[in-house]
């Protein structure tokens, strides 16, 4: 089980958690609930509130866990920021603190995007974050060194 001290390679911010149903939960602003805190959804929590706080995203424009379909099976995508018409514009895929960022993360990413042609990629585990420029029409990437605010991302 996590421990809310799980340290990230992220800024700090405060969370409220509350035990329920003999489970660790962790309020989630954007769903307007509270969800159950595994390690993944501490890392999601986290970039989440870094996409808001630090990057200037609209929480509004913010939507986590949305539902599509990839090749007629149902996924869901980690974060989604949109742009102020909704088209996606940014993707992360958040994997557990302990899982490694490699190829199967990339990929998953990718598959997702090919879907949601959103512009910006990021794969996070909270310490490991690769963020990446994304030409759909191209298929071709460029990583990043660091994500811009979202003003920026919009007027690229």
């Amino acid at each position: 089980m996590l421990t809310a001290v799980e340290t990230l390679n992220l800024p700090t911010y405060e969370f409220r958690t509350a035990e329920r149903d003999g489970k660790r939960t962790v309020y989630d602003p954007v769903r307007s609930r509270y969800v159950r805190l595994t390690p993944e959804e501490w890392v999601r929590q986290h970039f989440v509130q870094y996409l808001i706080q630090d990057l200037d995203a609209p929480e509004g424009l913010v939507a986590i866990e949305s539902a599509f379909e990839f090749q007629g099976q149902p996924q869901r995508a980690d974060i989604i920021v949109h742009d102020q018409q909704g088209s996606p514009l940014l993707l992360v895929e958040c994997k557990a603190p302990r899982v490694s960022i490699g190829q199967d993360a990339f990929d998953q990413g990718a598959r997702y995007n090919i879907v949601l042609g959103a512009p910006y990629l990021v794969v996070t585990n909270g310490q490991t974050h690769y963020a990446c420029a994304i030409d759909v029409e191209a298929r071709s990437y460029r990583f990043l060194d660091d994500l811009p605010p979202y003003d920026h991302l919009v007027d690229t």
